[in-house]
């Protein structure tokens, strides 16, 4: 008796061992999580391109209606193109700002404003003497002004988006849950034979 049940469960061993209905489906729940991961993760990076090069289209777009001359009367016209442009590419609940700097000159770029340091501790303070670029009675680290400025001033026209992410894969990936891009461009303002050019007022750093 216990030799016939031996030669049953051998049989059925046997049989197991030879059997390969269900191996694919094995195989699959193994590889397939990681294969719907890699593809969900390109869907995500080949979105990013694509939204990427319509903001910067966009944004390039909206610099050069800002150098003209009639650019102060028609800015919320112009900033709703390119939020509308954005939009129609992201999902739901992106975020959009703007920010616009204006400079004397492209050397004038995101440098800080001209002062002495009379201490050497590289910090504008206890007095020393700087130019106040954009006339607002402090030293600062950039010296371009807030907004467009005037003919022939150079604009530095930045835009930045926030959005969610569209693939619900940045858990498993150990990816932020948002997307952040941002686009900047500079260009002179028209007309370029105006502009006031004014030389900046010394002032002392407290």
């Amino acid at each position: 008796m216990i030799q016939r049940r031996l030669f049953i469960a051998r049989a059925v061993l046997r049989h197991l061992r030879q059997d390969r209905e269900g191996a694919t489906l094995i195989e699959f729940a193994i590889v397939g999580p990681v294969l719907i991961l890699m593809l969900m993760g390109l869907f995500d990076i080949a979105h990013t391109q694509y939204t990427s090069a319509v903001l910067y289209g966009a944004v390039q777009k909206a610099a050069r209606d800002y150098t003209l001359e009639s650019a102060g009367t028609s800015a919320t016209v112009i900033d709703g193109r390119v939020q509308d442009q954005i939009r129609a590419v992201m999902p739901n609940g992106a975020t959009i700002t703007f920010t616009k700097t204006a400079f004397d000159d492209f050397k004038d770029v995101n440098e800080p404003e001209a002062y002495t340091d009379l201490n050497n501790n590289g910090t504008c303070n206890t007095g020393e003497p700087y130019e106040d670029a954009n006339n607002n009675s402090v030293w600062d680290v950039y010296r371009g002004s807030n907004g467009l400025g005037t003919a022939r001033d150079v604009l530095l026209y930045t835009t930045n988006v926030s959005y969610p992410r569209m693939f619900p894969m940045f858990g498993l990936a150990g990816l932020p849950t948002t997307v952040t891009l941002s686009a900047t461009t500079v260009l002179r303002r028209q007309p370029f034979d105006q502009g006031s050019n004014q030389t900046p007022a010394v002032r002392n750093c407290t």
